[in-house]
């Protein structure tokens, strides 16, 4: 489904209300391009979705896009693009942040959002990014794909166990505990935290630490839902249970387009 010959309905999601406004302004200088409702928080977004959809379960007047921050009180961003991805799955999401950390964009992609742009975007860089993913495309900022492909040529490096060792690294556990995971000797642990500063020219071992926290997500997923935290605890995305009523169209499938975002999607 293409949105280009009409006009397309957006909704905008972050905590700083000067944002949403020069967000708004900027997006309905566009003819076919109309915000119609903003929410500072997870919790306010959903509720304005699903009193749209009782008003008309058809969907017809719920927004195509969300555009959001990932940053917010309450649910947070990522749980949210999780609810809409299960509950909404025909509503893009695009996502406006701060954050440039290789896991915040992992996450993000794997969640289901369909493009990452930094907040320092030129106005018409993200007026333009909105049109492509309505066509189906997916879009990220000049730094995001230059993160993407670092990880993706950093996996190429590293061995399936220096992998597990690092995502690991990334929940918080210690040589001990990765080697009772592991069932190998704390020693082999050793090694393998040694080859992995060699492979990536990390010369100590907080800078190990905080590589993991934000890069091990991408290299090794979680079979189980759960993604390591910037404090490197657990930290898991409750899945909605509710489908969708069968009336709302799916989105169209975004083809994938690069080897990095090939290895990212296999995952969702």
């Amino acid at each position: 489904m293409s949105h280009a010959h009409e006009v397309a309905r957006l909704l905008l999601i972050d905590d700083h209300p000067l944002i949403r406004s020069g967000l708004r302004l900027c997006l309905e200088m566009t003819t076919d391009l109309r915000v119609i409702g903003e929410a500072e928080h997870a919790e306010g977004a959903l509720a304005f979705l699903h009193a749209r959809l009782a008003r008309d379960p058809l969907g017809r007047t719920l927004p195509h896009m969300v555009l959001m921050d990932l940053n917010m009180p309450g649910m947070g961003g990522l749980s949210l693009i999780e609810q809409l991805h299960q509950q909404f799955p025909h509503i893009a999401v695009l996502v406006l942040s701060m954050y440039d950390r290789t896991d915040s964009i992992v996450h993000a992609i794997r969640a289901g959002a369909r493009g990452y742009l930094l907040k320092d975007e030129p106005a018409p860089h993200i007026v333009a990014a909105v049109h492509a993913v309505m066509q189906g495309r997916m879009v990220f900022s000049a730094e995001v794909k230059m993160r993407l492909s670092a990880t993706e040529a950093v996996k190429q490096r590293l061995t399936q166990r220096e992998r597990e060792v690092l995502a690991y690294l990334s929940r918080g556990y210690s040589n001990k505990g990765i080697a009772q995971l592991l069932n190998v000797s704390v020693r082999t642990v050793e090694t393998h935290r040694l080859n992995i500063r060699g492979k990536l020219n990390i010369e100590s071992q907080p800078g190990l630490a905080q590589y993991a926290v934000e890069a091990a997500q991408a290299l090794m997923p979680w079979s189980d839902g759960a993604t390591p935290s910037s404090d490197g605890k657990d930290s898991r995305v409750t899945r909605a249970p509710q489908e969708p009523p069968s009336t709302v169209p799916r989105a169209p499938r975004i083809p994938v387009a690069s080897p990095a975002l090939a290895s990212l999607k296999k995952d969702i």
